[in-house]
């Protein structure tokens, strides 16, 4: 028995060593059983349910110029400016503040301060309801998911910290909780405020400023300082008191920086209205901050000319400009209108289509150049003349007779650029434009004219169009699309320039645009001796409704137009009088605002003294398409039964072959073409010539029955 009893105590002896040797392990296996059970729906839950971010992506656009500027900023869709903050800009004087005031631990807990929760769970059952002191910055939750003010929603804000300290940096969710903390009113995020209550950035603020801005997210509507200056001061001295009892700021400064007035709300910046609106569009809605290539001095002064010149019309017309940088299409500056608050001041003016009366002639007489068919010193005759049915005046009424073609160009006179257009062809001159980047669209009347009347202003083409094509006329005939934003999407091709011309005729061109004769006494007075030379060309539209100036010179393309919004006939205002003036004064504003670039003056050559060729010395003999003289346009032909056919006559070179309704005519045996009209009726009527040179005329076929 007693060894018996012996064995038993030894087996429970062994039992209990090994009970002892498991039990650690058995504790740990259900330690881990239980963290896994808490965990494992915490992640589900965080796997589920993810924080709400729709509000922090859904921010203000803030168009800023080149340097970073602001020129203007858009609400997002319900009114409210939310304007999204950005740690690396913002005042570190105000970053310190804002944790030693809201929340010391901000870089050492996980989103929930444990200590402060404790603190404001005493505070709670002291108070028996919810106080504040137990928030910290991360629980910028509540504001991606505004909720009721209770446990329930403080264990859910709780969580969501946790989320968002698990997904971001701890300077991203203090950018987050800078973007959407209230202000009071529409205004939401640090960014807004300050703008709103200092007219500024928040970069550079005082401490009176700094108490202001981390005052207000607490009781924003209560501490308005628009609206309740008293209580925004009180909040603000009790920000500074502890701030300065936190060693922040020294007592001094903060006791005299709660002295003075609340801030009142002040208007967004409004520079480049409509620049900003198509920077928005290219850059897309919502999305932050987009830098254009604006130049923010020259943006202020360009406006500001404007607004003088639109002063002195009597007649509500309105000024648009555009300065863009030849070497990179960068738009400088941009004004849509001179006055917004003027008829058609909301309206981008420099993208609507308007006549461009004689502003196209520099690239007629281009294309021309480039054909062989004409030269700078090649004669060409300004004398009545009739182009089928159309029949050009020039502006003041009068001929010159033999004249250069660079005369012709210099004077604007119409009836050789009708010529040369028609001797280059309409449509051809065109399908140019079109391919360097400008979008022309013809009247419905240009059928009848057969498209001539685009060499003076029968287009329609915006402020923009005649920027792509003065730019490309001042490099060398290349042509590229302006650029507005600073960041410009990248391209997985090189961008390849386009030619309208070629460098030799755009060096051509300019040369004699430069020495074309300025207006008397049109002159602005602070144009100085160090002024660019300015090769330019003014245009004036039917019924005086447009009035263009664009030139081209030290690195610069610029466009003027003045004119009604509403396509009025003004009174007597030509581009050399409305217009030009305006483009030398915005030239003399860019040599004065703008540094001097590498891309040197524009290519010129002095061409008085040079030969022309022989066969370019008379346009008329080379390029004069052939003329009908019988039937003459708009006659009216009689048939009866003994008269039905009619001989067709006209002068031009080589072989005519005659068209009626695209048909071509038949011979008799002198050679003559001859025309058998099959009814009565109305007949389009074309010559061509051996070098495809094309007339047209319209006819009327009656019978004695008619």
């Amino acid at each position: 028995m007693a060894e018996a009893g012996a064995h038993t105590g030894t087996a429970d002896r062994r039992i209990a060593r090994l009970k002892r040797l498991l039990w650690p392990k058995e504790r740990w296996r259900r330690a881990c059983v239980g963290l896994l059970a808490v965990l494992l729906p915490i992640a589900l839950a965080d796997l589920i349910f993810p924080p709400p971010m729709e509000r922090a992506r859904h921010v203000s656009t803030v168009v800023t110029a080149r340097d970073g500027a602001v020129l203007r900023a858009f609400p997002v869709e319900d009114g409210k400016w939310r304007l999204r903050a950005d740690i690396e800009t913002l005042d570190p004087a105000f970053v310190r503040a804002l944790l030693a005031y809201e929340d010391k631990r901000f870089y050492a807990h996980s989103g929930v301060d444990p200590i402060a929760m404790v603190r404001a769970a005493l505070s709670s059952a002291s108070a028996g309801r919810v106080v504040s002191g137990g928030s910290t910055i991360t629980m910028t939750a509540r504001l991606l998911e505004p909720r009721p003010r209770n446990v329930g929603s403080k264990l859910i804000e709780s969580f969501r910290a946790m989320q968002l300290d698990w997904r971001y940096s701890k300077d991203k969710i203090l950018e987050l909780y800078l973007t959407l903390a209230p202000y009071g009113g529409n205004l939401e995020g640090v960014r807004a405020a300050s703008w709103a209550y200092f007219g500024k950035e928040p970069s550079n603020l005082s401490p009176d400023q700094i108490a202001m801005l981390i005052a207000l997210p607490q009781s924003p509507e209560a501490r308005r300082p628009d609206l309740r200056p008293d209580t925004a001061i009180a909040a603000r001295k009790r920000v500074l008191d502890r701030l300065a009892g936190e060693g922040v700021f020294a007592a001094d400064l903060a006791a005299e920086s709660a002295e003075y007035p609340a801030p009142s709300r002040r208007d967004f910046p409004t520079l480049a209205w409509h620049a900003a609106e198509t920077a928005r569009a290219l850059g897309g809605r919502n999305q932050g901050d987009i830098a254009t290539t604006l130049n923010y001095p020259l943006q202020m002064q360009a406006e500001a000319l404007a607004a003088r010149a639109r002063s002195q019309f009597v007649d509500g017309s309105q000024v648009a400009l555009l300065v863009v940088d030849i070497a990179t299409r960068d738009v400088l500056a941009s004004v849509g209108a001179a006055d917004r608050q003027a008829p058609g001041g909301w309206i981008d003016l420099t993208n609507r289509k308007r006549s461009p009366g004689s502003t196209l002639k520099p690239f007629i007489y281009g294309l021309a150049f480039d054909d062989g068919i004409a030269a700078p010193a090649t004669r060409i005759q300004d004398a009545p003349r009739r182009f089928a049915s159309y029949r050009p005046d020039n502006f003041d009424r009068m001929f010159r007779g033999d004249v250069t073609v660079a005369e012709a160009l210099q004077h604007s006179l119409n009836v050789p650029a009708v010529a040369a257009l028609d001797a280059i062809g309409p449509r051809r001159f065109l399908s140019s434009l079109e391919f360097a980047g400008a979008h022309p669209s013809l009247p419905v009347s240009a059928e009848y004219d057969d498209g001539l009347a685009v060499a003076l202003g029968g287009v329609g083409l915006t402020a923009r169009d005649l920027a792509v094509l003065y730019a490309a006329l001042g490099d060398g005939g290349k042509a590229r699309p302006l650029n507005w934003l600073a960041d410009r999407p990248k391209r997985r091709k090189p961008e390849r320039p386009l030619t309208i011309m070629t460098p030799e005729s755009a060096s051509e061109i300019i040369d004699i645009l430069r020495r074309a004769p300025t207006p008397q006494g049109r002159m602005p007075a602070r144009l100085t001796q160090q002024a660019p030379e300015i090769a330019f060309k003014t245009g004036t539209s039917y019924g005086y409704r447009d009035a263009w100036a664009a030139g081209v010179g030290d690195g610069l393309a610029i466009v003027v137009w003045t004119g009604r919004a509403d396509s009025a006939p003004r009174t007597a205002t030509t581009g050399r009088e409305d217009a030009l003036p305006i483009l030398f004064e915005a030239f003399d504003l860019a040599a004065r605002i703008l540094p001097k670039t590498a891309s040197g003056p524009v290519l010129r050559h002095d061409l008085r003294d040079r030969p022309t060729p022989r066969p370019m010395a008379s346009f008329e003999s080379d390029a004069r398409p052939p003329q009908i003289l019988f039937p003459p346009t708009e006659a009216e032909l009689w048939v009866d039964e003994r008269h039905r056919s009619f001989v067709m006559a006209a002068e031009g070179r080589g072989r005519l072959d005659w068209y009626v309704e695209g048909r071509p005519l038949s011979r008799n045996a002198a050679g003559e073409a001859v025309w058998f009209p099959e009814m009565p009726g109305f007949y389009k009527i074309a010559v061509v010539d051996a070098d495809g040179r094309t007339t047209r005329s319209s006819v009327r076929v009656r019978t004695p029955e008619q």
